[in-house]
Formats: C-alpha cells, sequence, structure tokens
C-alpha cells in the first residue's frame, strides 16, 4: 500500500522486541514498540505521530472516564512466506468505526488517517509479528473522549490511538457456551450495534458467573423476551442445523456487524450454502441438541477467527456437541480464511491490504 500522509515517527530508544518471548504469547499482555495518536480539536484531527508506547497523562475529570464516550476496533496483521505483511480489511474497520463514532457523537475518522496511521505504525514495527500458523498482530485502534469537564454532553476533544500486541491463539481449545435468559446485552434503541466500551463493561458480571459455573462464554438472548438467540460475549455466533446455517441478523441495532461473520457469510454464499440470516429461538436451539439436528455451533470474530462450540448449556440442562469433521463447514471456512489472511491462496473479494 503506498503512503500519501507524512506521519513525523520518533523511534524507542529500547525496544523490548528482545526482551519478548514469542513462545509464551498471553493474548493481549504484550504491547509493541510504538504507538500512533491523533488529536481532534477545533473540528478537525490534528497532530498525527507516531511515538513510543508509552502511559499519558490523563486528567482526573476526563469526560471518557465519567461518561463513556469510548469505543474500538480490533483486527490483525499477519505475515506471508515472503514476508510480506497483510491486514485482513481493514477498511471494513474504518467503516465500522465510524459507525459507532456517529452512535456516541464523537466525530468521524478520515478513512485516509485510520489506514495509513494503521499501515505505517505496523510497517515500523513489523519485526513484533509473530511467524506460524496461528500467530499474528493484534491491532487496537480506539478514540476516546478528552475534554476535561464534568458535565453530560459529547466531549469537544478526542483522541484516537492504535497500539498492536503479538498474539498466539485466542482460544486453543474449543468452548463451552451457557445460554443467558436473564441478563441483558443489549436493546433495541440502545448500542448493542457500536463497539463502545459500556457494552462489554455491562457484560462482565454475568460472563464472570458463567465462568464460575465452568463456561467459556454466554449466549446473549434479546433484551426483550430473551427468546432469541443474539451473539456471544467477544464474538458472533452461528449454527448449522439439517444443513443451513443459521445466524442472527443485524438490523435491529442490538448485534454487533462483525467482519469475521460478513467474511463468512460471503464466503458461504460464494460455495451457494444453505444460508439464513434470522434469530434461532431459545426453543429451536433446545429441539435441534435433543434430537440431534444440530450439526455445528461455532463464534465468529477477529480474536478467535472460528471458535468451536462443545458444550451448550439451556434450559437447565448441558448438551455436548460431537468434534467437527475435517468437512464441516466450520473446519472449511476456517482453513480458507487462514489461507487469505496468511495469503496462500487468492483473494478473490480483494480483502487484504499489503505492506
Amino acid at each position: 500500500m503506498k503512503t500519501s500522509l507524512a506521519i513525523p515517527v520518533i523511534k524507542t530508544t529500547h525496544s523490548k522486541l528482545s526482551e519478548t518471548d514469542f513462545s509464551n504469547l498471553v493474548f493481549g499482555k504484550v504491547i509493541s514498540d510504538h504507538m500512533f495518536v491523533a488529536d481532534y480539536k477545533n473540528g478537525e484531527w490534528t497532530d498525527l505521530r507516531i511515538e513510543p508506547y508509552a502511559p499519558m497523562e490523563i486528567h482526573p475529570a476526563n469526560a471518557a472516564l465519567h461518561y463513556g464516550q469510548s469505543i474500538f476496533e480490533g483486527m490483525k496483521a499477519y505475515k506471508n512466506d515472503s514476508g510480506e505483511i497483510l491486514i485482513f480489511r481493514g477498511d471494513a474497520n474504518a467503516r465500522r468505526m465510524n459507525e459507532s463514532a456517529e452512535r456516541m457523537c464523537m466525530p468521524s475518522i478520515p478513512e485516509e488517517i485510520f489506514l495509513e496511521g494503521l499501515t505505517q505504525l505496523v510497517d515500523l514495527d513489523r519485526n513484533w509479528i509473530p511467524s506460524g500458523k496461528g500467530s499474528s498482530l493484534y491491532i487496537r485502534p480506539f478514540m476516546f473522549a478528552m475534554d476535561n469537564y464534568i458535565g453530560v454532553k459529547p466531549s469537544d476533544t478526542y483522541r484516537f490511538m492504535i497500539f498492536t500486541c503479538p498474539v498466539g491463539a485466542y482460544y486453543n481449545k474449543p468452548v463451552s457456551v451457557k445460554v443467558e435468559t436473564q441478563f441483558t446485552r443489549a436493546t433495541e434503541g440502545g448500542t448493542g450495534a457500536a463497539k463502545t466500551a459500556g457494552n462489554y463493561a455491562a457484560s462482565l458480571y454475568p460472563a464472570l458467573q458463567a465462568q464460575k459455573a465452568g463456561y467459556d462464554q454466554l449466549l446473549w438472548t434479546d433484551g426483550k423476551s430473551h427468546s432469541k438467540i443474539e451473539e456471544s460475549g467477544t464474538m458472533n455466533v452461528m449454527f448449522k442445523i439439517n444443513g443451513t446455517l443459521i445466524t442472527a441478523p443485524t438490523h435491529t441495532g442490538t448485534i454487533l456487524k462483525g467482519i469475521t461473520r460478513d467474511s463468512v457469510i460471503q464466503l458461504a454464499k460464494d460455495w451457494s450454502e444453505p444460508l439464513e440470516e434470522r434469530f434461532l429461538t431459545v426453543s429451536e436451539l433446545h429441539q435441534a441438541l435433543e434430537n440431534g439436528s444440530l450439526q455445528e455451533a461455532f463464534g465468529v470474530g477477529t480474536a478467535a477467527t472460528i471458535a468451536f462450540i462443545n458444550k451448550i448449556h439451556v434450559n437447565g440442562k448441558d448438551y455436548t456437541l460431537a468434534e467437527s469433521s475435517q468437512d464441516s463447514f466450520g473446519k472449511r471456512i476456517l482453513k480458507e480464511l487462514d489461507g487469505i489472511k496468511y495469503g496462500e491462496i487468492a483473494d478473490p473479494h480483494q480483502w487484504i491490504i499489503k505492506i
């Protein structure tokens, strides 16, 4: 990708690269050397720069701390056998971040600033991209309010930042999930479709209760009746029942428009796979588990890509799912997405940004 913005760079004088154990990466714990920063004031984005990753000073009256104006994205960069860097669908992340910004009364980020800051940062820290299948460089763009003012109103100033983390697999084994019918992640008219920090804060307590009961994640249901499956805690979710792939639609505004979800749907259409974008009811899921018509269940998301589900708790009972065969849809789609991301197969939809 050609660069067009001249972004000043201050390089670190002490790289942590040689101190990092790439064979033992805990997801999100190790941060690369640099970060991209841009500030919004007087109606425009200014002071674009790349500088050493470091703590920053925040005023105690910072509006984001008190009123929650904070949004983020997540994506990954990969390294192919030729040493080229491949970023998966960064333009889609830029668009989705601006959709979140609109909902949260925050300024949009010009796509050029988003993508140039992203690619130049990743290029600078390219040696942080781990090699090997299943490893990648996780990229975290985020924006938050910067006004120092105690009052309930949209901030006038904001900061946009990007930092990166070398990571291994998010889930290294299949996951167990519990259908949640008491707590609510999102309701129509709320912020469920925005990737905003508050959505995740509200989900922590019920997720923790599920983990204490022995489950990895929740399957959230709709906030009105708790009768329809929406999504999981860190990913959208898909079910294959009687040969048909079923996943919740996004038109209600209660579900994040997952980029991995969109990619899986596109590939399913390419393969003429039977597909329904509709809500699966809790009773349908229960019946499919009882009669054995549920063939596959898996989560889809940036961190996990495809997270296979091996146990579902619903209506007071645990159901164990058989391990997916190598020719199952989930295994095939994971192989296809990995092939595109690592540059091993053709990229028919131009999803890859190459550095």
